[in-house]
């Protein structure tokens, strides 16, 4: 009988209807233990009156939360959320003025003024590689330096062969390997203050000091592979920017750089000024005698823009060409290394396997011989009309050969078509002769 009552007692508690049930088992356990003599004065004890819990939904308490103070919390919680402030905006607080290394290296020293303990480093490590360069500070070693220190020292290096063994902090390791990434990518030499950095922060097994070891290793003798180097930084001069493009792209030592009008801006008698682009062309010897036995009734074409990437600048330049002769008007070439002795191609009857492949594919694409380039600051026929009369004086067959312009859209920033118009009589006078073709 009493399985019975608690199973039944059980069950309306569960359903939420357990009060009354509380009740009448209360006082039927009271009457027994009354009669049982386990009671024997019942007026001492306190009458202590049964509350059904808030879990079940029988009973209100004054502690039950209700919508309004969730409301409440998720009110607090947001506002919590929007003081909280992420480590890009920490950069753009501090740089509101200007983005420079100053500015960079104050929102460094306020990350590590916020907390001793440098909660979320590892964000702001990242987030710091990311917006390097848009302070221009991705070449700053100091910099590099002032990000490393940010890590706490002493507590990611392994204090037993185990925690090496297992890749002690993976995640900061990792951060500080994309760090000595960014500085191999833009070719960055770390310094002593780095290695003494990363052996207080990592340890000198770790993975950030291998990779600094393999960095000092490599970079001394990659640093001066490169024959012909790209100086660092660029000229900002655009004359000698074009200078120095066009003389990398000549194979010819002998070839001769000739600047035919220099920037300048003209201010005309109503006011009006007119600017003028720099004009920068070259030619080897090679070119001129090609140019000088080129058949003045074929057309010479003027070509362009082509792009040329001298590290994060992008020039432009323009070619001087002719389409490419017919086989019977062409002339056979000998090279002073061929020679009757020994000639250039030898049969041998070598041993070929069974798979072996004979055939290759090769694309030849003949293109006609280029006289000469240049480099000018408008991509406009007006502009390389100048340079076409510039190389009549050294190149007379120019003045009796028609000259067609094969342009493509390109870069016109430096002077406007506008001012071309106002100004045509003026520039296309010494190029009447030049003939258009389309």
């Amino acid at each position: 009988m009493n399985c019975m009552w608690t199973l039944l007692l059980t069950r309306e508690l569960c359903a939420g209807r357990g009060t009354v049930l509380l009740q009448a088992a209360f006082k039927r356990d009271l009457l027994r233990l009354q009669r049982n003599g386990c009671i024997q004065n019942s007026r001492l004890v306190p009458m202590r009156h049964i509350q059904a819990s808030t879990a079940l939904g029988t009973v209100k308490s004054k502690s039950t939360p209700s919508v309004k103070d969730y409301k409440d919390k998720d009110n607090e919680k947001g506002s919590a959320s929007r003081s909280l402030v992420t480590m890009e905006d920490l950069f753009e607080r501090v740089s509101r003025d200007s983005k420079n290394k100053a500015t960079f290296q104050k929102a460094v020293d306020m990350f590590c003024q916020q907390d001793i303990r440098r909660r979320g480093h590892v964000e702001f490590i990242y987030a710091a590689l990311k917006k390097m360069p848009e302070f221009g500070v991705e070449r700053d070693i100091n910099v590099y330096n002032k990000i490393l220190d940010v890590f706490p020292k002493e507590v990611f290096v392994p204090r037993n062969f185990i925690q090496r063994m297992f890749n002690h902090y993976p995640r900061q390791q990792e951060c500080g390997i994309q760090v000595l990434e960014q500085m191999e990518n833009y070719g960055i030499m770390p310094n002593k203050e780095t290695k003494v950095l990363l052996f207080q922060i990592f340890g000198d097994k770790s993975h950030p000091v291998r990779k600094y070891q393999r960095l000092m290793y490599w970079f001394p003798k990659f640093k001066h592979v490169n024959p012909y180097p790209v100086p660092d930084p660029l000229p900002q001069d655009p004359i000698d920017l074009a200078r120095l493009s066009l003389q990398r792209i000549t194979a010819d030592m002998d070839a001769k750089v000739t600047v035919y009008q220099f920037p300048f801006v003209e201010t005309l008698d109503s006011g009006k000024t007119i600017e003028y682009p720099h004009i920068v062309g070259i030619q080897s010897p090679d070119q001129q005698s090609l140019l000088a036995d080129h058949n003045p009734d074929r057309p010479v074409f003027v070509e362009g823009p082509f792009r040329l990437w001298l590290k994060k600048t992008c020039v432009y330049y323009y070619t001087l060409r002719a389409e490419l002769l017919p086989p019977e008007e062409r002339k056979e070439v000998i090279d002073p290394e061929r020679n009757f002795y020994y000639p250039m191609y030898l049969d041998f009857d070598l041993d070929r396997d069974l798979w072996d492949d004979e055939e290759f594919d090769i694309d030849e694409v003949e293109e006609g011989p280029v006289f000469a380039m240049c480099m000018a600051g408008a991509g406009d026929q007006a502009t390389l009309a100048k340079w076409i009369v510039g190389l009549q004086e050294t190149n007379p067959v120019l003045s009796r050969t028609p000259v067609v312009f094969r342009l493509a859209p390109g870069p016109r920033e430096l002077q406007p078509s506008t001012d071309l118009e106002d100004s045509g009589d003026e520039e296309m006078a010494p190029a009447q002769h030049l003939k258009q073709d389309f």
